[in-house]
C-alpha cells in the first residue's frame, strides 16, 4: 500500500511520490517563542511527528530531513523584552527572552513524545537568506522600495505567464475576494491594497538590521519572507511536504509560495502542502476571555505527555478537535492498559494493520481502532512495536507507573504492601480478607485492578479513582 496525504493546493488525496527518496524534504511552520505554547499549538507538533516517523520508517532515518523554524522577530517578543529586562539593550532582552521561551517549548513537546526536527532554524540567524529573495524579487519585477519598505506585487505575479502558479491558488481566493476579506494595511506607499510587506523600517528601540540594496535605514523582515528563506537555506528551491495549521493557509502559506515560486522560477514551492484543523476547548474556541485558555505546560502536570499525545491522534488531522476532560480520561485508562500490556515486551514489527491506516492519510483513528485489535488479540510484541512507531511506549511500565503515583502524593509503598496481603489472601483462599484489603484501598481513592501478565501469570495493578 502506498502513502497517500491531503493536499490543500489540489484538494485532493494524492499518492506521495518524493522528488528524491534518498532525501525526503519536510518543512512546518514553528512557534513564535514569546510565552509557554498553547494546547492548540500542540496538534501540528504531533500530527507532523507522527509523520515524520512514519517517513522514517518508510525510507529510513538517514534519508528524511524535517526542518521545523523559530520565530524569533516578533511585536510580542519586543514587548516581553521590554517588560522582563528593561536594563539590557533590546537584541540582548530579546534573546534572553527567546532563550528561555524555547527551552520552555522544547521542554513542553519532549514530553509529548514528538523527536527534535533534524534542522530548527531561527528566523534572526537566516537575515542574509532573507535579504537575498527580496532582492531576487525586486529585480525580476515582483517587489518594489516605497518609503524604506519593500512590499510584494500579487498583481505583478498574475500578470506572468511563464509557468509561475496563480496567487491564491493555494487559498482558492482571487484577489478582489482577498481586498474583501482580509485584514490589509492601508498605507500610501502601497500601489495597490493586496501588496504585502517583505522588510520595514525598524521603529525606534526596535530590533533592526541592514537592509537590502537601495534602502539606506536599517529594518527588520516581515513574517512570511522569514519561512521562505529558512525553507530555502536547508531544503532547497523546492521540496517534498510543507505542513502547519489551518489558520495558516492565507496569508501565511500563500504569501510564502508567492515569494519562492516568484524568487526562484518555480511553479510550486511543496509538491505537497497539508494543514491540520482548529481545537476547540469543550465545545467552544479557546481564549483568555473564555477563561478556557490553556498551555502544554499547565497540562503537563495533571497528565502524562502521552495522554495528551492520545487524545489529540484520536481525531484526524484534518478535521476539527473537541478538546475535553472526558476524553482525557478515556485516553489515560487506555495507555495504562496498553502499558501493563505491552511496555516491557520486546517490540516485533509494527503490525501491517497500523501502517496501513497511517499510509492513508494518516489516519490515526482507525490506527488506533488497529491499536485496540492486537490488544483484543492479545498480540503484545505487534502492539509494542506500532504503539513505539506512533512515539508511545517511552517509559517502563515501572517508570510509567511510578511517576503517576509520585504525582498523585499517594504512599505507593503502603497501597504496594496491601496489595501483597491480598494477594497471599487469595492464594490461602482468605476471600474474607482480601475483599477487606481492597475495601480499604478504595476507601482511599485506590482502584484494583485483577488480570493476567503477558505470560498468563496472576498480577494486580491500581490506580486513582
Amino acid at each position: 500500500m502506498e502513502l497517500r496525504l491531503h493536499d490543500t493546493l489540489t484538494r485532493e488525496k494524492r499518492p506521495f511520490v518524493p522528488l528524491d527518496p534518498n532525501n525526503v524534504r519536510m518543512y512546518v511552520c514553528g512557534p513564535t517563542v514569546y510565552d509557554y505554547a498553547h494546547i492548540g499549538n500542540a496538534r501540528p507538533v504531533i500530527v507532523f511527528d507522527v509523520l515524520f516517523r512514519l517517513l522514517r520508517h518508510l525510507y529510513g532515518e538517514a534519508h528524511v530531513k524535517y526542518v521545523r523554524n523559530i520565530t524569533d522577530v516578533d511585536d510580542k517578543i519586543n514587548d516581553r523584552a521590554a517588560r522582563d529586562f528593561p536594563g539590557l539593550p533590546l537584541n540582548e532582552a530579546i534573546r534572553k527572552v527567546t532563550e528561555q521561551t524555547g527551552k520552555q517549548f522544547h521542554a513542553d513537546v519532549d514530553a509529548l513524545g514528538a523527536l527534535r526536527p533534524s534542522v530548527e532554524p531561527r528566523a534572526t540567524e537566516h537575515i542574509g537568506e532573507m535579504r537575498e529573495i527580496i532582492e531576487r524579487l525586486v529585480k525580476g519585477g515582483f517587489a518594489y522600495v516605497a518609503e524604506d519598505h519593500v512590499l510584494f506585487s500579487p498583481q505583478a505575479m498574475n500578470a506572468v505567464n511563464d509557468g509561475l502558479p496563480r496567487y491564491g491558488a493555494l487559498s482558492k481566493r482571487s484577489l478582489d475576494e482577498m481586498i474583501a476579506g482580509a485584514r490589509v494595511d492601508v498605507a500610501p506607499y502601497k500601489k495597490d491594497s493586496t501588496d504585502f510587506v517583505l522588510w520595514k523600517p525598524s521603529k525606534p528601540g526596535e530590533p533592526s538590521w541592514p537592509s537590502p540594496s537601495g534602502i539606506k535605514a536599517e529594518g527588520r523582515p516581515g513574517w512570511h519572507i522569514e519561512c521562505s528563506a529558512m525553507a530555502w537555506k536547508h531544503l532547497g528551491e523546492q521540496f517534498d511536504i510543507h505542513g502547519g495549521g489551518i489558520d495558516l493557509v492565507f496569508p501565511h502559506h500563500e504569501n510564502e509560495i508567492a515569494q519562492t515560486c516568484c524568487a526562484f522560477h518555480q511553479q510550486r514551492m511543496a509538491n505537497t502542502w497539508m494543514h491540520n484543523g482548529f481545537l476547540q476547548v469543550e465545545s467552544e474556541k479557546m481564549s483568555k476571555s473564555l477563561g478556557n485558555f490553556v498551555t502544554i505546560h499547565e497540562l503537563l502536570k495533571d497528565w502524562p505527555g502521552e495522554v495528551l499525545r492520545l487524545n489529540m491522534l484520536k481525531t484526524h488531522y484534518t478535521s476539527p478537535i473537541d478538546w475535553t476532560m472526558k476524553s482525557l480520561e478515556e485516553s489515560a485508562k487506555t495507555l495504562n492498559d496498553w502499558y501493563r500490556f505491552a511496555a516491557d515486551v520486546a517490540p516485533s514489527k509494527p503490525a501491517a494493520s497500523v501502517v496501513d491506516a497511517l499510509l492513508d492519510d494518516l489516519n490515526t483513528p482507525q490506527s488506533i481502532a488497529a491499536l485496540h485489535g492486537l490488544r483484543n488479540a492479545a498480540d503484545a510484541a505487534g502492539l509494542s512495536a506500532s504503539l513505539r512507531l506512533l512515539g508511545f511506549l517511552s517509559e517502563s511500565l515501572a517508570q510509567w507507573e511510578g511517576r503517576k503515583r509520585e504525582a498523585s502524593g499517594v504512599d505507593a509503598g503502603e497501597i504496594d504492601r496491601l496489595i501483597a496481603e491480598r494477594t497471599a489472601a487469595r492464594a490461602r483462599k482468605d476471600f474474607r480478607e482480601s475483599d477487606r484489603i481492597r475495601d480499604e484501598l478504595a476507601a482511599k481513592g485506590v482502584v484494583l485492578k485483577d488480570g493476567k501478565d503477558a505470560d498468563g501469570k496472576p498480577v494486580t495493578t491500581w490506580e486513582l479513582a
